[in-house]
């Protein structure tokens, strides 16, 4: 063993130089994105597709100065013009999570954000100038059977469900939308009154706080740049003390800096680098210093005083903890609205008072009510099939005033799994929107990553409700496939190229999230393992994925938190592994080694196996057993498919979270 040592530490000078040449291709791939990222601004620029550059201020203004004096409000021309503004909202939120710090400044940050809550706000008043509108005309949607105005009217992004009480008559104090299946019985008094009863369905969540958006990604997902490579003369330190050094100086963002900088949490750290320099400076071990923090206070937050009042504990049990439980399939809007005067036919005119009060709410319960019970309204809405509900959802309304969702004045919940609908009575007309468990994923049972072809893998996660396929491809990849109880979901967002940050963006719109938050730590029991060496082990796996495969082990679980373990076998062909062909490897960070126990030995050993030696990388201890054919695979692998690689191991953090 001690001449193993000694030789390990003989040529670890020399596997760190080969290895920090391989690790040239991250600074290729950040160089890369930096072009891309600029040649994509200059195509925006001459594009001149008539839609404004959302990220130049007097454009985007002038586009909302516009569409707000236009007096257009036929519904289809709204909900039209919603689906670009969507999309410019889209893109801001885009570059905010993208963009890395050096090239956005806090002025743009906060130019995006105040677009992006502008817009949102100016779409939702044509929202209802279109309701007003169609209300003025609701005797034309006249419903044969109960003489009241029914309509239901969508694309892809929002339902509109409008009811109006024409005919005041009790027996049809209920209603239920066919199209959507969405339904409302009213209390007596609303039925025998003027009013409109609107339940819109916007399947995006415009409601929630922007700085949901900005924890929305991961911090973890960052490390993917110099910091990261340069790392010779720290590896000369050993984990422990590496991991102290580095909560001595704890670097978590404040709230401000979470709700002022969009990109903050997603993006500290991101890219951070020089591409020029080769040798590490100063700087560069300060900002791994920072990277390794971010990786331990994930997992263990330092005793220090807390900056951030989104993690104050919540006292009052009635308001959602957003860390815990975020909506999932869009919110509803369920309104009580004033009939505004209706359209009369004179010969050949048509003729309508026009008020100057705009849309109108109707209060329920009324306000001079002195003690006197008014009965709830029961809603059922039709769940939609576009996301997934792994446990019953939990209902929420939202409380403008406090800024936060709560559960309170929501009684008698019936959910419905097989007709995927959920029934239940609030004692006002609120927003509403159903929550999902953030991790009910969490913890993984099974992953793995094998490759499928030149710079082509599978990342396969199981966790208890699903099994997640990955594709990756070249800088991108697509969901290959949600298989739920062995049949597959979600097919209207399988099989598209896009990004990691798109893909992440995707699953969690669908309610299947597998990319833990920097808060995550708190709500699953994870298996903590030290930042040095889990980081470490995702850049190397990366680095020989195109030519080896990757697996759950459950002595990981035993290795404690300075080691990882998992399987790994070499792969060239597009056949499946056999158990004979996977062995085990651990690795700290600074030393791989072989195992000789297998998935089936009785318990742990560190013992290595027989003719098998030390090594200070994870790429070297694989060099060792693999044929030529595959080294050769692994120096010609693409700089981009690492990339997004590394992002998707650090993003899903499957050594942690398994």
């Amino acid at each position: 063993m001690e001449n193993l040592k000694a030789k390990d530490q003989e040529r670890r000078e020399s596997e760190l130089a080969e290895l920090h040449s391989l690790e040239q291709k991250f600074l290729s791939a950040q160089q890369w994105k930096t072009d891309y990222r600029a040649n994509a601004k200059w195509e925006r620029y001459l594009s001149c597709d008539g839609s404004p550059d959302p990220t130049v201020l007097q454009e985007i203004n002038t586009f909302m100065s516009l569409w707000r004096e236009d007096q257009n409000e036929d519904i289809q021309l709204v909900m039209e013009k919603g689906e670009q503004v969507l999309n410019l909202i889209e893109k801001l939120q885009f570059l905010l999570l993208d963009t890395p710090p050096n090239e956005i400044t806090e002025k743009e940050t906060l130019q995006y954000q105040e677009s992006i809550l502008e817009l949102q706000n100016l779409l939702h008043q044509k929202y209802n100038g279109a309701t007003e509108h169609l209300l003025k005309t609701a005797n034309m949607y006249e419903d044969s059977e109960s003489g009241n105005m029914q309509a239901v009217i969508k694309d892809k992004n929002v339902t509109f469900c409008i009811w109006a009480n024409l005919k005041k008559k009790v027996r049809f104090k209920n209603h239920v939308f066919c199209d959507v299946e969405h339904g409302f019985d009213l209390p007596k008094s609303l039925a025998v009154s003027s009013v409109a009863v609107r339940i819109l369905h916007t399947h995006y969540d415009h409601v929630s706080p922007l700085w949901l958006q900005c924890q929305s990604v991961p911090k973890l997902e960052v490390l993917d740049s110099e910091d990261l490579t340069q790392h010779s003369k720290d590896n000369v330190e050993e984990p422990e003390e590496e991991e102290k050094k580095t909560r001595e100086e704890p670097n978590t963002p404040t709230e401000k800096e979470m709700c002022s900088d969009g990109r903050k949490s997603a993006s500290s750290f991101k890219e951070n680098n020089s591409i020029a320099g080769i040798n590490e400076t100063e700087e560069e071990t300060e900002k791994k210093s920072e990277i390794l923090d971010i990786l331990s206070q994930v997992q263990d937050p330092p005793m220090q005083e807390n900056t951030n009042e989104k993690e104050e504990a919540i006292t009052d049990e009635n308001i959602v903890d957003l860390q815990q439980f975020v909506p999932v399939g869009g919110v509803y809007h369920i309104d009580a609205l004033r009939l505004p005067p209706q359209v009369k036919k004179i010969k050949d005119w048509n003729m309508v008072e026009l008020l100057d009060v705009g849309l109108e709410a109707y209060t329920y319960p009324p306000e001079e009510a002195d003690g006197a019970t008014h009965p709830p309204i029961q809603i059922t809405l039709r769940l939609s099939d576009d996301v997934m509900y792994f446990k019953d959802p939990v209902i929420a309304r939202w409380d403008p005033a406090g800024q936060q969702w709560r559960t309170d004045g929501i009684s008698n919940i019936t959910y419905k799994t097989q007709e995927k609908s959920i029934t239940f009575e609030i004692d006002a007309f609120y927003t509403i929107a159903l929550l999902q468990d953030v991790h009910c994923n969490m913890l993984y049972q099974a992953w793995e990553l094998r490759p499928t072809g030149t710079d082509e893998a599978l990342l396969r996660v199981t966790t208890v409700f699903a099994t997640i396929q990955i594709q990756i491809k070249g800088d991108q990849c697509m969901l290959a496939s949600v298989a739920v109880e062995e049949k597959d979901v979600l097919s209207h967002v399988t099989g598209k190229w896009i990004s990691p940050l798109d893909l992440r963006a995707v699953l969690k719109k669908a309610g299947v999230n597998i990319f833990p938050g920097e808060h995550s730590h708190k709500y699953v029991s994870v298996n903590k393992k030290a930042p040095l060496a889990e980081d470490r082990a995702y850049q190397q796996m990366a680095l020989v994925a195109s030519a080896f495969a990757f697996a759950w082990s459950k002595w990981n679980l035993e290795a404690g938190q300075e080691k990882v373990v998992f399987k790994v076998s070499e792969h060239l062909k597009a056949d499946s592994i056999e158990d004979k062909d996977w062995s085990l490897y651990m690795f700290n960070g600074q030393k791989a080694q072989k195992l000789k126990i297998t998935e089936t030995s009785e318990a742990f050993s560190e013992e290595l196996e027989d003719d098998s030696e030390f090594h200070s990388t994870l790429y070297h201890m694989l060099k060792d057993f693999a044929s030529k054919e595959a080294m050769d695979k692994v120096e010609a692998a693409s700089c981009l498919f690492i990339d997004v690689v590394y992002q998707l191991l650090l993003a899903t953090r499957v050594l942690t979270y398994s």
